[in-house]
């Protein structure tokens, strides 16, 4: 059975999924988040108590529906897409996803083992047969960890970090956590830090210390996780780039990715590519060198000392 987002059923079970992550909305709070009238809101409460869901009431001004003591959820339902669609996504994101000792893959298990035998069987086959290669620039945060911070995002709570970047220095500050983003097999986290007193981008997987504070924080009110992320990754790295390449913005900008800078015209037929990097080794064997059009490094010294090394290995090893 496939249910559609305005069906009252979906509705009602997404009314469940509210109150377990915000206890205590009113009807007209869940109104608001369903998109419906407070009578509606008020209509999907009734069906999870007709469903022997136990949803308690209170007035007042600390009043709302809150889910009993001894909530027994109902059991999962899939659609044959749905489930396939789940299983496909697991395994893209996580090549563990056959292992049945490893969290992930004991999940989703647990969760082909509940479906019926029909879409279990094809879910198990499709398991089986369809494994992923990792990749190599994936990075797994420590789990504990992780669902700590999102914790921390969610409540508005400042966290002191143990940071260690690719440098290998141990770094430790006072941030607030404004997002949690997962771009291409890394997890990040946004923040303000508040030594530099600037916007900061940390990998979850190089988190070794954390410690989660009673002080609140706010993030931006206009803040774009993504489009942030996207803007920030080749910022704030130990050492800075400036490359010119000698080809238009559009032909260029097909080969540069996020994490490599900003990349601006600079007047005619050519643009400039500035950020920063904190393994400029790596930067200028697997970012610059596959770019194929002429390329100048104007700084930093790092990156230049990179880009010289490299050529002097690829020349020597043509005699």
């Amino acid at each position: 059975m496939t249910l559609r987002d305005d069906s009252p059923t979906a509705r009602a079970l997404r009314t469940l999924e509210l109150l377990q992550q915000h206890p205590g909305l009113t009807a007209a709070e869940l109104g608001r988040r369903l998109g419906v009238s407070d009578r509606a809101a008020r209509r999907y409460v009734a069906i999870l108590r007709e469903a022997e869901v136990s949803v308690e009431s209170a007035l007042g001004r600390y009043g709302g529906y809150r889910l009993g003591s001894r909530l027994e959820l109902p059991p999962l339902v899939f659609s044959s897409t749905e489930a396939l669609a789940l299983v496909m996504a697991v395994l893209d994101g996580q090549h563990a996803a056959a292992d049945a000792g490893d969290p992930v893959g004991a999940a989703l298990g647990t969760i082909i083992s509940a479906l019926p035998v029909d879409v279990g069987r094809q879910a198990a086959l499709l398991r089986e047969h369809a494994l992923a290669a990792p990749r190599r620039d994936a990075a797994r945060p420590d789990l504990t960890a992780t669902t700590r911070l999102v914790a921390a995002v969610a409540e508005h709570r400042q966290v002191r970090l143990g940071y260690r970047p690719r440098s290998g220095t141990l770094q430790t500050g006072l941030v607030d956590p404004w997002a949690i983003v997962v771009r291409g097999g890394s997890w990040y986290l946004l923040g303000h830090a508040h030594g530099p007193g600037a916007p900061r981008t940390y990998r979850l997987d190089r988190v070794v210390e954390l410690e989660v504070l009673d002080a609140r924080c706010t993030p931006p009110a206009d803040l774009d996780p993504v489009a942030w992320l996207e803007r920030h990754l080749g910022q704030g790295r130990a050492h800075a780039t400036r490359v010119t390449v000698a080809a238009p913005l559009a032909e260029v900008a097909p080969w540069v990715g996020p994490a490599m800078g900003e990349l601006e015209p600079v007047g005619e037929g050519a643009c400039r590519l500035s950020g920063s990097t904190d393994d400029p080794a790596m930067y200028a064997a697997e970012w610059l060198a596959p770019i194929p059009f002429p390329v100048t490094v104007e700084g930093g010294p790092e990156l230049r000392a990179a880009v010289a090394a490299l050529a002097a290995r690829l020349t020597a090893s043509l005699g």
